[in-house]
Protein backbone atom coordinates (compact mmCIF):
# COMPACT_ATOMS: atom_id res chain seq x y z
CA UNK A 1 0.00 0.00 0.00
CA UNK A 2 1.13 3.53 -0.74
CA UNK A 3 -0.14 6.40 1.39
CA UNK A 4 -2.23 9.02 -0.36
CA UNK A 5 -1.31 12.69 0.05
CA UNK A 6 -4.19 13.01 2.54
CA UNK A 7 -2.95 10.13 4.67
CA UNK A 8 0.60 11.45 4.49
CA UNK A 9 -0.49 14.93 5.59
CA UNK A 10 -2.61 13.56 8.42
CA UNK A 11 0.21 11.39 9.73
CA UNK A 12 2.70 14.24 9.38
CA UNK A 13 0.44 16.43 11.56
CA UNK A 14 0.43 13.74 14.25
CA UNK A 15 4.19 13.27 13.92
CA UNK A 16 4.87 16.98 14.40
CA UNK A 17 2.78 17.01 17.57
CA UNK A 18 4.48 13.91 18.97
CA UNK A 19 7.93 15.38 18.37
CA UNK A 20 6.89 18.67 19.94
CA UNK A 21 5.34 16.80 22.87
CA UNK A 22 8.56 15.09 23.79
CA UNK A 23 10.58 18.29 23.33
CA UNK A 24 8.19 20.23 25.56
CA UNK A 25 8.26 17.40 28.07
CA UNK A 26 12.04 17.70 28.36
CA UNK A 27 11.83 21.50 28.60
CA UNK A 28 9.43 21.13 31.51
CA UNK A 29 11.48 18.29 33.04
CA UNK A 30 14.62 20.45 33.14
CA UNK A 31 12.96 23.61 34.43
CA UNK A 32 10.18 22.71 36.88
CA UNK A 33 10.41 23.87 40.47
CA UNK A 34 8.08 23.62 43.44
CA UNK A 35 5.74 21.28 45.22
CA UNK A 36 5.87 17.65 44.06
CA UNK A 37 8.90 18.42 41.91
CA UNK A 38 10.27 14.90 41.95
CA UNK A 39 6.99 13.17 41.10
CA UNK A 40 6.35 15.47 38.15
CA UNK A 41 10.00 15.30 37.08
CA UNK A 42 9.74 11.51 36.82
CA UNK A 43 6.30 11.60 35.22
CA UNK A 44 7.58 13.94 32.52
CA UNK A 45 10.29 11.43 31.64
CA UNK A 46 7.59 8.81 31.07
CA UNK A 47 5.72 11.18 28.76
CA UNK A 48 8.93 12.05 26.90
CA UNK A 49 9.79 8.39 26.40
CA UNK A 50 6.28 7.58 25.14
CA UNK A 51 6.28 10.60 22.82
CA UNK A 52 9.64 9.60 21.36
CA UNK A 53 8.58 6.00 20.89
CA UNK A 54 5.25 6.96 19.33
CA UNK A 55 6.98 9.41 16.96
CA UNK A 56 9.42 6.70 15.91
CA UNK A 57 6.65 4.12 15.45
CA UNK A 58 4.62 6.56 13.38
CA UNK A 59 7.55 7.70 11.23
CA UNK A 60 8.49 4.09 10.52
CA UNK A 61 4.87 3.32 9.64
CA UNK A 62 4.91 6.28 7.26
CA UNK A 63 8.01 4.87 5.55
CA UNK A 64 6.34 1.46 5.32
CA UNK A 65 3.55 3.26 3.45
CA UNK A 66 6.10 5.00 1.18
CA UNK A 67 5.47 8.40 2.79
CA UNK A 68 8.28 10.69 3.89
CA UNK A 69 8.17 11.77 7.54
CA UNK A 70 9.60 15.22 8.25
CA UNK A 71 10.95 15.60 11.77
CA UNK A 72 13.09 18.66 11.16
CA UNK A 73 12.83 21.26 13.90
CA UNK A 74 11.74 23.95 11.44
CA UNK A 75 8.91 21.74 10.17
CA UNK A 76 7.79 20.79 13.66
CA UNK A 77 7.87 24.41 14.87
CA UNK A 78 5.86 25.59 11.87
CA UNK A 79 3.22 22.86 11.99
CA UNK A 80 2.61 21.68 15.54
CA UNK A 81 -0.81 22.16 17.09
CA UNK A 82 0.59 22.23 20.63
CA UNK A 83 0.58 25.53 22.48
CA UNK A 84 4.06 27.00 22.95
CA UNK A 85 5.93 26.16 26.14
CA UNK A 86 7.64 29.04 27.97
CA UNK A 87 11.35 29.38 28.49
CA UNK A 88 12.94 29.45 31.92
CA UNK A 89 11.84 28.10 35.25
CA UNK A 90 8.23 27.06 35.65
CA UNK A 91 6.42 26.09 38.83
CA UNK A 92 4.93 22.64 39.02
CA UNK A 93 1.30 23.87 38.95
CA UNK A 94 1.88 25.79 35.71
CA UNK A 95 3.89 22.93 34.24
CA UNK A 96 1.03 20.55 35.01
CA UNK A 97 -1.49 22.81 33.27
CA UNK A 98 0.75 23.22 30.22
CA UNK A 99 1.61 19.53 30.04
CA UNK A 100 -2.05 18.53 30.18
CA UNK A 101 -2.82 21.12 27.47
CA UNK A 102 -0.04 19.68 25.28
CA UNK A 103 -1.24 16.12 25.79
CA UNK A 104 -4.81 17.11 25.00
CA UNK A 105 -3.71 19.04 21.89
CA UNK A 106 -1.76 16.03 20.61
CA UNK A 107 -4.76 13.78 21.21
CA UNK A 108 -6.99 16.37 19.54
CA UNK A 109 -4.92 16.18 16.37
CA UNK A 110 -5.12 12.39 16.40
CA UNK A 111 -8.88 12.44 16.88
CA UNK A 112 -9.25 15.06 14.13
CA UNK A 113 -7.44 12.93 11.53
CA UNK A 114 -8.60 9.55 12.83
CA UNK A 115 -11.57 8.94 10.53
CA UNK A 116 -9.63 9.73 7.35
CA UNK A 117 -6.74 7.56 8.54
CA UNK A 118 -9.13 4.73 9.44
CA UNK A 119 -10.81 4.91 6.05
CA UNK A 120 -7.55 4.59 4.15
CA UNK A 121 -5.51 2.40 6.48
CA UNK A 122 -7.08 0.68 9.50
CA UNK A 123 -3.68 -0.67 10.54
CA UNK A 124 -2.32 2.85 11.01
CA UNK A 125 -5.53 3.84 12.81
CA UNK A 126 -4.71 1.08 15.30
CA UNK A 127 -1.49 2.92 16.11
CA UNK A 128 -3.47 6.09 16.72
CA UNK A 129 -5.76 4.17 19.09
CA UNK A 130 -2.76 3.06 21.12
CA UNK A 131 -1.29 6.56 21.21
CA UNK A 132 -4.58 8.18 22.21
CA UNK A 133 -5.21 5.72 25.05
CA UNK A 134 -1.74 6.24 26.53
CA UNK A 135 -1.66 10.03 26.14
CA UNK A 136 -5.12 10.38 27.68
CA UNK A 137 -3.93 8.26 30.59
CA UNK A 138 -0.94 10.57 31.03
CA UNK A 139 -3.23 13.63 30.94
CA UNK A 140 -5.39 12.14 33.67
CA UNK A 141 -2.41 11.22 35.82
CA UNK A 142 -0.67 14.58 35.46
CA UNK A 143 -3.91 16.50 36.02
CA UNK A 144 -4.57 14.47 39.18
CA UNK A 145 -1.54 16.18 40.74
CA UNK A 146 -3.59 19.34 41.27
CA UNK A 147 -7.16 18.02 41.13
CA UNK A 148 -9.29 18.39 44.24
CA UNK A 149 -11.10 15.39 45.73
CA UNK A 150 -14.37 17.28 45.27
CA UNK A 151 -13.90 17.53 41.49
CA UNK A 152 -16.54 16.14 39.20
CA UNK A 153 -15.31 13.17 37.17
CA UNK A 154 -16.69 14.72 34.00
CA UNK A 155 -15.56 18.28 34.72
CA UNK A 156 -12.54 18.38 37.03
CA UNK A 157 -11.78 21.53 38.96
CA UNK A 158 -9.08 23.50 37.22
CA UNK A 159 -6.18 24.33 39.47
Amino acid sequence: MKASPTLTNNLQAVLADLIELHIQGKQAHWNIVGTNFRDLHLQLDEIVEAGRQFADDLAERMRALHALPDGRSSTVAASTNLPAFPEGLINTKDAIERTVAALEAAVGTMRKVHDEVEEEDPTTADLLHEFIARLEQFAWMVNAETMKATASVTAPDTP
